[in-house]
């Protein structure tokens, strides 16, 4: 992500978008597609016994996280950033700082079901950046995300990828799950200095010990 971009993040099961802009200027993410609306309204049903159910299951609160720890490439990150989508495009909106990493509010928060994602810039004006050194990560290595609660998550990274742009895993990456999982992600391979891209990204996967 050079000095300031990252890519096109988007969350959901049809989400065909990949990370892009990782270099300069305030990047942006390419908007999630989105299922068609109907045009009709479909007629709402009542059913006593069914309006009138209540699960007996109940399910801890999770806790939005506050920081990465990384203890394989000496990382402790600052204050997670809570990043949501530009008004102008509804694209993912991208750490403003390049030693602060940003969580994807609008997914899943990490412990919850389903893939946590967290991204975070390689360099920033020909400097590293909070994610210069994830690409030095192995499979079995440790992350700890600690939560506002004072709660900590630990996950053990299973799959450490570098793939290109073009070709990015979307459904890899964001696809729902039951299960609870953690994407640290940023920009890796060659630098377009022509486009002021990186060309590939750089995706750490990881699940809950």
């Amino acid at each position: 992500m050079g000095a300031r971009g990252l890519a096109s993040l988007a969350a959901g099961v049809a989400m065909a978008v990949m990370l892009t802009a990782c270099a300069s200027g305030v990047g942006s993410a390419a908007a999630p597609a989105r299922a068609a609306q109907t045009a009709a309204t479909p007629t709402k049903l009542s059913d006593p016994a069914a309006d009138g159910f209540k699960s007996v299951r109940t399910y801890a609160t999770v806790a939005p996280p506050t920081r990465v720890r990384i203890p394989a490439i000496d990382l402790v990150t600052p204050p997670l950033e809570r990043l949501g989508r530009v008004p102008a495009d509804k694209s993912i909106a991208l750490p403003t700082r390049p030693e602060r990493a940003g969580w994807f509010k609008d997914g899943p928060r990490p412990g919850q079901p389903g893939p946590a994602v967290v991204i975070g810039h390689v360099d920033w004006n020909h400097g590293p950046a909070v994610f210069f050194r994830l690409r030095e990560m192995k499979p079995g290595e440790t992350v700890y995300v600690d939560r506002a609660d004072g709660s900590t998550q630990e996950f053990r990274v299973t799959t450490v990828r570098q793939v290109a742009k073009t070709d990015f895993p979307t459904a890899d990456v964001y696809a729902p799950d039951l299960q609870s999982s953690l994407r640290l992600i940023t920009c890796g391979g060659q630098f377009d200095y022509q486009a002021r891209n990186y060309l590939d990204n750089v995706i750490v996967f990881a699940s809950p010990v």
